[in-house]
């Protein structure tokens, strides 16, 4: 089993931890080479130049779908010269009425080289391939779209 790790150091910088008072700005570590400035959502007070907790998780399911995808376009022996996506996370409230992740939409755009091209249905069968066996999307509860253009 692989067990991976983040460091995060949160501060009180000014005053009293006071509802709708303090900062949620805080550093997330990743790697060495890697720390990020994450915040709560515009919508909840955060600062929109910082990265939120929903979008490093629609970040997270992207990389990863992007991965098992890769894999599986490599044993096809698919010469994808470049992946593009936009992960889109929504939030609302769930069936229990709490705040949530409700939806996170994939637009992954697929290019290969040599005039290599797929049809729709297989590019279709082969992404839902690649969310069937992504590990972020098998720790997902919530729906996930994955659109094909």
């Amino acid at each position: 089993m692989s067990k991976i790790s983040i460091d995060l150091i949160w501060k009180l910088e000014n005053g009293e931890l006071v509802p709708g008072k303090y900062s949620n700005q805080h550093e997330i570590t990743f790697t060495s080479n890697t720390k990020i400035v994450a915040d709560s959502a515009p919508d909840w007070r955060g600062n929109e130049l910082n990265t939120n907790p929903e979008q490093t998780l629609a970040a997270s399911l992207s990389s990863c779908h992007m991965m098992t995808f890769l894999a599986l376009a490599a044993k096809m022996k698919w010469p994808v010269k470049t992946y593009k996506d936009t992960a889109i996370a929504t939030l609302g409230k769930n069936l229990k009425g709490l705040m949530s992740v409700t939806e996170i939409e994939l637009n992954p755009k697929v290019e290969f080289s040599n005039n290599f091209s797929v049809d729709v249905s297989k590019m279709k069968e082969v992404q839902d391939r690649a969310h069937r066996y992504c590990f972020i999307s098998n720790s997902l509860s919530k729906e996930v779209k994955v659109k094909i253009n």
